[in-house]
């Protein structure tokens, strides 16, 4: 498929032609990669927030486990 496209950054354009060349690829070989890439990328509006996340529990034995670290970290 021939297509156009408008808008693309120049310096960006001219480092993937760049790499594609170094690699003995076409540009549009390249850009059919990136694209594939970025689908199978997981969709970002199906990640959900943060509030959804259920927490886990800490095993037992590290009810002080904070306490621990800041000790670690800062001294006691």
């Amino acid at each position: 498929m021939d297509t156009t496209i408008r808008n693309l950054d120049p310096s960006v354009y001219r480092r993937l032609r760049a790499r594609a060349r170094a690699a003995g690829i076409t540009v549009g070989e390249a850009v059919n990669a990136a694209m594939r890439a970025y689908l199978s990328a997981p969709d970002v509006a199906k990640r959900g927030s943060i509030l959804d996340l259920i927490p886990e529990p800490y095993p037992k034995g590290n009810e002080r486990l904070s306490e621990e670290v800041d000790s670690i970290v800062y001294g006691a």
